[in-house]
């Protein structure tokens, strides 16, 4: 069956007449987040669930959520009104690397102002400002999106029910290092070209290799044993008779830059991964403290048995630091062998944990 279709969408364009403040210190105007509503606003507006995507999702969460978004499911669009906004700094009609810099009527390119998590939350606050949402069910995200719930938490603590956090806490070391070789991977493409790359020529090779890096972050070893194994290459190519040939896992990962090519920017690729790179607490335990100190929200924080980018031991960590601040927090854990894409790719492992944490 095809994803349901929103009920509602449209662009949303603010910041006018004064200039959105970005954490940075820039400021950008006019800013423009492109949203979908799946269901029907109640008279009270007090429906409401907020979707937030990771880092090539889009607004239209039913299209990368499809098993959970729908009539019966957890995210039930008769039941709830969601809403999902395609974060600032993406590349599917919110404003961007590739959006037009009203200074010089160019694109934006390498002259985009670093963003934080915050930003985009905050940014997702001036929507529901406009659409004259006060508080929200609850916010729910992987990935990215989990930080983006987790910001939620904290910065806007009286606007949310429950923080549902899937797959998400501030990055380990091994983390950073993965995320910097994507970043390098780019950026050493030459047709990056500072980030001043035409539409017609963007750094696709970079590109490419950065998503293939960024795929092994997403899968567990176990998986990609069970698939690939030692296999030479299913298109024919023997690695064992040539420097150009490949192992079935080569392939595999070459293929998902390559049709990852079509759909994402090079420039949004690294605004957002560095957007999550830098989105902590705190520098200090007593900082992060002292902003988790803020949170009001009921929390449920679930971690993915197999995930190595975010391991589940370390949102348990978070969870433990919560309760030790009289949060209401709760940890589940998805049992998956799909690595951190298990927040994608075992939906109906997931539908279990998320009913009660939506509903109860």
């Amino acid at each position: 069956m095809p994803p349901l279709e929103p009920t509602h969408e449209a662009d949303f364009t603010f910041a006018t007449e004064q200039p959105f403040r970005l954490d940075g210190g820039a400021e950008l105007s006019p800013v423009t987040l492109r949203y979908a509503l799946y269901g029907t606003l109640a008279p009270a507006r007090d429906n409401v669930i907020l979707i937030c995507h990771a880092l090539s999702g889009s607004a239209r969460a039913a299209d990368w959520w499809p098993d959970l978004i729908g009539p019966g499911l957890p995210l039930d669009p008769q039941r709830s009104c969601l809403v999902c906004s395609n974060v600032l700094g993406s590349c599917y009609g919110s404003t961007g690397p590739a959006s037009i810099d009203p200074r010089t009527g160019k694109p934006y390119g390498g002259d985009f102002p670093l963003l934080t998590i915050q930003d985009m939350v905050r940014a997702q606050a001036h929507l529901l400002d406009h659409l004259g949402i006060e508080r929200v069910r609850a916010v729910v995200g992987g990935s990215i999106g989990g930080l983006q719930a987790l910001a939620w938490a904290t910065l806007f603590p009286e606007r949310l029910e429950r923080c549902i956090a899937i797959g998400a806490a501030p990055l380990s070391a091994m983390g950073l290092a993965l995320s910097h070789l994507q970043q390098q991977a780019i950026q050493l493409d030459p047709a990056w070209r500072g980030g001043y790359y035409s539409p017609d020529e963007p750094p696709l090779a970079g590109l490419s290799l950065a998503r293939g890096i960024a795929t092994c972050s997403y899968k567990s070893a176990e998986l990609l044993q069970e698939r690939f194994g030692r296999r030479p290459n299913r298109a024919g190519d023997d690695p064992r008779r040539s420097l150009q040939g490949r192992f079935d896992v080569g392939g595999y990962l070459d293929h998902q830059g390559a049709i990852f090519l079509r759909r994402f920017d090079a420039n949004s690729y690294l605004y957002l991964s560095r957007a999550m790179d830098t989105f902590e607490f705190g520098a200090t335990l007593e900082e992060e403290a002292r902003l988790l100190a803020r949170i009001r929200a009921g929390v449920i924080l679930i971690g993915i048995s197999s995930d190595w980018l975010f391991p589940p031991e370390d949102i348990r960590a978070l969870a433990e630091r919560m309760r030790t601040l009289g949060i209401s927090v709760r940890y589940e854990e998805l049992d998956s062998s799909h690595g951190h894409d298990g927040f994608l790719a075992d939906l109906p492992q997931l539908s279990p944990l998320l009913n009660p944490a939506l509903h109860e």
